[in-house]
């Protein structure tokens, strides 16, 4: 399991939401770049960004910072956060991301996720199910929707999406526990890879995650604020699957 540090960007700072409420918001840093390349010293190997900015507002605002993370990294980044259409898509893409990840798109125009799937390739295309109570949010969370998190994951992989992000708007950011059984359906569901987000605090969720089948779990405000240090936790991981 791959341990991925997350790098949250709004108004062109670094910042964690709390159960991505935008008005419980901490500003780690006021230079993303510098807060990447401290990750990728620690040990990343691949980063996860996402636009704050763009996901409430449909149209990616960082990516001048983004630009200069993916030219001064040698990892490849994820990036999530208003893109909905090919257009966005294509700049993401420029801007030097490897994956781009879409969440209020899948819902809404499920054609699109074929087109850029057709474009880009499976490899390339993540959905990001963000969800509460079972059930998905879109805008950045600031809106709610019918849809199930199980069923956005079965008829996205239908559509031949082959990788997802799980985050449990109720746990992210709060330093208490994963949704554990929420990421043991969703990787019950079918041959997926498995990202797990939300309420990451210790190494030990960490370990638990990768036990149940996550492909990588993202850390985030707990590598912020110390809780967990991001060498010691990929060490560990390594360690884990190689048997040591």
């Amino acid at each position: 399991m791959e341990v991925i540090p997350a790098i949250d960007l709004r108004g062109g700072n670094c910042v964690r939401l709390y159960q991505g409420d935008y008005a419980q918001e901490t500003v780690y840093s006021d230079d993303p770049l510098e807060t990447a390349l401290r990750w990728v010293d620690m040990g990343a190997t691949r980063l996860h960004i996402v636009d704050l900015d763009g996901a409430r507002d449909g149209k990616p605002a960082n990516l001048k910072a983004v630009e200069r993370i993916a030219s001064a990294v040698d990892v490849p980044l994820h990036l999530g956060g208003g893109i909905r259409d090919m257009d966005t898509a294509r700049a993401a893409i420029d801007a030097g991301v490897s994956r781009i990840m879409l969440g209020t798109a899948a819902v809404e125009d499920s054609d699109l996720i074929g087109v850029m799937l057709g474009e880009f390739g499976a490899e390339s295309v993540i959905v990001s199910v963000d969800a509460k109570d079972g059930r998905v949010a879109l805008r950045g969370w600031t809106e709610g929707s019918s849809a199930l998190a199980t069923d956005l994951v079965a008829d996205m992989a239908a559509l031949g999406v082959v990788r997802f992000l799980y985050t449990d708007i109720s746990r992210d950011g709060t330093l208490t526990e994963p949704n554990f059984e929420g990421v043991r359906a969703l990787v019950s569901q079918g041959d997926i890879r498995l990202i797990a987000a939300g309420g990451i605090a210790t190494v030990a969720h960490l370990t638990r995650l990768a036990e149940i089948g996550a492909e990588a779990g993202i850390v985030g405000r707990a590598i912020y604020t110390g809780d967990i240090d991001l060498r010691e936790a990929i060490e560990t991981i390594d360690g884990m699957e190689r048997g040591c």
